[in-house]
């Protein structure tokens, strides 16, 4: 998919991203998401922290002029990772693995982490799609599931 574009993540971009966080089966399959996912005022106190947050590099994921997603680099752990969002209706398009692919055109930093549910088969597969290869394994309450997770933790050099 060649339109995908990405771009400055704004404040009008938030509801949107809000809304995306809505969905039961998005947040179970993350398994790693706010503790409540409907609280509208602790989604904006985090992504304002973001917003402010020089050193994290947040993109908007756009296609065909809709916000469909978002791409952010942080430091994690003492190494930098990559996370992204995608709202469920642009699954399965395509969309996660060409724009991650493009954010990593841009940010040139090396090595980056990532870190997916051992069950979130379709992440992983946009991970080692990207170049992302499995280099651990790390367990962590999830909000979403209500127990701890164990998870994968992919590096791309």
């Amino acid at each position: 998919m060649s339109n995908i574009m990405l771009r400055n993540v704004i404040e009008d971009d938030l509801p949107i991203f809000f809304k995306y966080q809505q969905d039961r089966d998005a947040n179970q399959m993350a398994a790693f998401t706010n503790k409540d996912p409907s609280d509208w005022d602790s989604f904006s106190t985090h992504w304002n922290k973001i917003l402010t947050d020089k050193n994290i590099i947040k993109q908007t994921i756009i296609v065909e002029n809709n916000v469909v997603g978002n791409v952010l680099c942080f430091e994690q752990f003492g190494e930098l990772e990559v996370s992204y969002w995608i709202g469920r209706e642009f699954w399965g398009k395509g969309i996660a693995t060409n724009a991650l692919r493009e954010f990593l055109n841009h940010v040139t930093i090396r090595p980056l982490n990532a870190r997916a549910a051992k069950d979130n088969i379709g992440s992983l597969k946009v991970l080692e799609k990207c170049g992302f290869t499995i280099t651990g394994e790390d367990s962590g309450f999830s909000n979403a599931r209500g127990e701890d997770v164990e998870e994968f933790v992919l590096t791309f050099d």
